[in-house]
């Protein structure tokens, strides 16, 4: 079984694995944990202590405000590792009472792209999408992604595709994409796939981002253990993009992460409750390191997942509350999807959400005809498509609205306001908050601008 083990070990050490150069190797940080084969060749990542806005507040009560400390004396570092299978219950007790400098041990679950389920042909294409997303309205406004970093964290960019499909040549900001250990390839160069048909539906309402590519999903590895994950690889690519948005200058900051991908099965976790699990838990280092990079000004989206009642995908294994861990994050934006008719898709997974209950936020626009990237009669579908199509929204709004104008909680709240009501009461688990409007959005930005004025 693959595990999180996440450490406070001394001051200086933490230093040394935040630090940019990032000195210290997982040896140093954790070599001789009893019973645990450490992995040497995952570099340890340094998790920052949640602490409340509130005094006396509860700092793993991800619904209030909080604030996050990457100090070394507050900090903890995290280190990946194996567990045989017949040791788990003894060995996760037994770690921290045998180390005092170990805080505990969380899942690694395996993470997959969301592709959709069914064989149904596209609804429209990808002009459509520009159509309902009103890009020349955005362009006009100046909102085209101009400089924004666009990450996706998927499996790997090919922007010779993308760049053929939309007919524009397409930017992949080489220097702050990131591969996992054991992922060769250049960015923008890999095989034409999941990451490659985001990208291109980023580019749709933001032609001129600047693509940061993050192939997280071609980790692989060997044994099929009861948990066997890449989880860890997610976590070590956001701790890369805290030190892609900490080194611009504040009054310009933005950074825009589409993730289309997400946990299928509570057989990949440990149970609700246990203090290792990752789909409920707010603790758990993934889900802290989203919620800190998103207070540093960062705009996370996730697919909301495939896991729709009428049309499930066939891995789905959640008896219900099927949007959990990260997708379900209130930091996050969980994005559901509807069909260039503005009809919610079967597969698009309903709330509540097991961080938060209102997820999905917000719906955008899937099944179409888009990249190709799949076959010239196969639709960028899924929500795996409605994502990175919302991503390139808020990339565009990016362009001229910098988290020091525009907060992500800000932008977050402007979209949901904004957003095109699909039911009768308001917030519903089939919609959110409805359908992104750009018309609204527009207009919201308008009345800001002239207040600040």
């Amino acid at each position: 079984m693959r595990v999180l083990i996440q450490l406070r070990p001394s001051p200086d050490l933490v230093a040394a694995v935040a630090g940019r150069t990032a000195t210290a190797t997982a040896a140093d940080v954790a070599d001789g944990l009893p019973g645990v084969v450490l992995d040497r060749s995952y570099g340890p990542v340094a998790v920052p202590r949640p602490l409340p806005a509130v005094p006396g507040g509860d700092p793993l009560s991800l619904n209030q405000p909080l604030t996050f400390s990457m100090a070394p004396h507050e900090a903890s570092v995290v280190v990946r590792g194996e567990i045989g299978d017949d040791e788990i219950s003894t060995r996760v007790s037994l770690l921290p009472a045998t180390r005092r400098d170990v805080v505990a041990v969380y899942a690694d679950p395996v993470i997959e792209s969301t592709p959709t389920c069914g064989g149904d042909g596209p609804v429209g294409d990808w002009h459509d999408v520009e159509r309902l997303l009103r890009v020349t309205d955005l362009a006009a406004e100046g909102l085209d992604g101009s400089g924004v970093p666009l990450a996706i964290t998927d499996t790997g960019i090919n922007a010779g595709h993308v760049s053929a499909a939309l007919g524009r040549p397409v930017t992949v900001d080489r220097e702050r994409s990131w591969n996992p250990a054991g992922v060769s390839g250049r960015a923008g160069e890999f095989a034409v796939d999941h990451g490659t048909m985001c990208a291109f539906d980023t580019l749709i309402a933001a032609p001129k981002a600047s693509l940061v590519d993050l192939p997280v999903l071609l980790s692989r590895r060997s044994g099929g253990t009861t948990l066997d994950g890449l989880l860890s690889d997610a976590l070590a690519a956001y701790a890369h993009l805290r030190t892609v948005l900490e080194a611009q200058p504040a009054a310009s900051r933005s950074l825009v992460i589409s993730n289309s991908w997400g946990s299928f099965s509570p057989r990949w976790d440990f149970p609700p409750g246990h203090p290792g699990n990752y789909s409920d838990n707010p603790a758990h280092p993934f889900n802290l390191i989203v919620g800190s990079l998103a207070e540093a000004g960062a705009d996370i989206l996730f697919a909301a997942g495939n896991c729709g009642r009428q049309c499930p995908d066939s891995r789905c294994a959640y008896p219900d509350r099927s949007i959990v861990g990260a997708n379900s994050h209130p930091r996050v934006l969980s994005i559901g999807g509807v069909d260039t008719k503005g009809e919610r898709v079967g597969y698009s997974s309903q709330g509540p959400g097991r961080l938060a209950p209102r997820k999905p936020d917000l719906c955008s626009y899937t099944h179409f005809a888009g990249s190709g990237a799949f076959g010239a009669d196969e639709p960028d579908s899924g929500t795996s498509a409605a994502c990175p199509v919302a991503a390139g929204l808020v990339a565009a709004v990016r362009t001229r609205w910098p988290s020091a104008a525009l907060s992500p909680a800000q932008l977050r709240t402007l979209l949901r306001r904004t957003a095109d009501d699909r039911s009768d009461v308001g917030y519903d688990y089939d919609y959110g908050y409805g359908v992104v409007d750009v018309a609204g959005i527009l207009a919201a930005l308008r009345r800001r601008a002239a207040r600040a004025a």
